[in-house]
């Protein structure tokens, strides 16, 4: 189970500094925390959730980790816009016994995201391959 508090570098911004969340709230197994700075018309929420749903080999868990975060627009500062990133899996457990086959897909996704290629430093700076095509909408 994560601290109530995440304030020793388990997230950071695309600078590479630290954000610093609180735990907010808990129902069943959704658990919400928010930035500790945040302006209170401002929210900026970190969310992870699990469920799972059917039974023995056909039993399935979706996991969740989302940030929402509210900004006031650059375009009219009057506006108050939303951007969500979400990182989801969906996995097998019924016919699984080991989280290895999760723990791939999730690498990959991570390392695409977060890398270039033949580089192992992650990249904050949003540059990694998957990253820029996901802020770019390349393909």
């Amino acid at each position: 189970m994560l601290p109530n508090t995440l304030n020793t570098n388990e997230i950071k911004n695309a600078a590479g500094a630290e954000c610093e969340f609180q735990h907010l709230q808990q129902v069943d197994r959704t658990r919400i925390f928010g930035l500790i700075t945040e302006a209170p018309y401002l929210p900026y929420r970190l969310k992870i959730a699990h469920r799972e749903i059917g039974l023995g080999i056909k039993r399935r868990r979706q996991s969740a980790i989302r940030f929402d975060k509210s900004v006031v627009s650059t375009v009219d500062n009057l506006t108050i816009a939303s951007v969500v990133a979400q990182l989801t899996i969906d996995a097998p457990v019924g016919a699984l016994i080991a989280t290895t086959e999760m723990a791939n897909v999730l690498a990959n996704i991570l390392s695409f995201c977060a890398t270039t290629g033949a580089g192992t430093t992650v990249l904050f700076d949003c540059t990694g391959n998957g990253a820029a095509a996901l802020l770019n909408g390349g393909i």
